[in-house]
């Protein structure tokens, strides 16, 4: 077989075509990297994950490692890049385990690479050892103490303020008219959605006192890695914090048992993840207090972590097409929170 030509055949015609989102080689990322950062050639770049953001793993010549992401656009707008990187400046500074951002040659938190869609931003980050939070119960009880201290530490961050609060805009109503819009939406569920929404948002807005705090926004046990300290005893050290900002503590708590909770129409948590959940809870309390308050909530931030999860996947219909969320998922996910605006937690 002929390899295909690396130019146009001559006298052939050529369109000019508009790129949702374009993914990179790992060679290309490394000379950007080489171009930009002070940490000279990459022995091995490595592509490691696509899904709302490329990420890259870089080793340099004197083994160091390091992570790249590239930013993609999101439905909610520009990355939090300044933000993220200063929020997670001042944790490292107050003795959290953090994956930091790692500045660029001139000192900036990302650099800007030109691709056929436009402009995307790139920053690095450390790269952590370590497994995901897997059942082990010591590894559940660093998980969520170590969130816990996370929290703590956060609550006097005094840096550049957040593009984005995760408030109900932000997690129940942008995201349901991003999901409305999806072209496998259908008039039947239409009014179905936004019902729901509607409940969800009254209930919540009716709830007085819940807490706020600088979320991680996205901890459910996969963004953090555990290591043993030189101790022994089990240290979680978290990363990926493009979700971040301040928002409800009972959203950023929910999004664990959220993690384990089955998808399906009528599914309950197994005794295996209660006492996971359990576990979780009460390592973060044994650091950290948590309201009655916030406790009764997080039943409904399950379901607006839902919704939040639905606007994502709308949002990235330009990439992943309208089969990324088809009819009948879009149907089960009515019956299913439907079902779970009934859900209880044991606490």
């Amino acid at each position: 077989m002929r390899p295909l030509p690396s130019q146009p055949l001559r006298g052939l015609p050529v369109t000019s075509i508009s790129i949702a989102q374009s993914t990179p080689t790992a060679a290309a990322i490394a000379a950007v990297v080489a171009r930009h950062y002070a940490f000279g050639e990459a022995g091995e770049c490595e592509f490691l994950r696509r899904s709302f953001n490329q990420v890259y793993g870089l080793r340099f010549g004197d083994g160091r490692r390091v992570v790249a992401r590239l930013c993609a656009e999101r439905p909610r707008g520009a990355p939090n890049t300044i933000y993220e990187a200063a929020l997670l400046r001042h944790l490292r500074g107050r003795g959290i385990p953090v994956s930091a951002c790692l500045p660029s040659a001139a000192g900036e938190d990302s650099v800007m690479v030109l691709l056929p869609e436009g402009e995307r931003a790139l920053m690095l980050f450390e790269y952590l050892e370590g497994d995901e939070t897997g059942d082990a119960p010591e590894d559940i009880h660093a998980f969520g103490a170590g969130l816990a201290q996370l929290h703590d530490a956060a609550s006097s961050y005094a840096g550049p303020p957040s593009r984005y609060a995760l408030d109900l805009d932000y997690l129940v109503s942008r995201p349901l008219a991003r999901t409305l819009q999806a072209p496998t939406m259908t008039d039947e569920l239409r009014p179905q959605f936004q019902a729901i929404a509607a409940r969800l948002r009254s209930r919540i807005e009716e709830m007085q006192g819940l807490t706020q705090v600088v979320c991680h926004g996205d901890s459910h046990g996969s963004n953090n890695f555990i290591t043993a300290d030189p101790h022994g005893r089990r240290v979680a050290s978290f990363f990926d914090f493009d979700e971040c900002g301040p928002g409800y503590l009972a959203y950023e708590l929910a999004v664990y048992p959220w993690s384990l909770h089955p998808r399906s129409v009528d599914g309950q948590l197994s005794e295996k993840a209660l006492d996971r959940w359990k576990r979780f809870l009460d390592a973060y309390r044994a650091v950290r207090p948590v309201a009655g308050q916030d406790v009764q909530a997080l039943p409904a931030f399950i379901s607006a972590r839902q919704f939040w999860l639905m606007g994502e996947y709308a949002g990235r219909i330009p990439v992943w097409g309208s089969q990324a969320m088809p009819t009948s998922w879009l149907r089960r996910q009515v019956k299913m929170l439907t079902y779970w605006e009934e859900m209880t937690l044991p606490n």
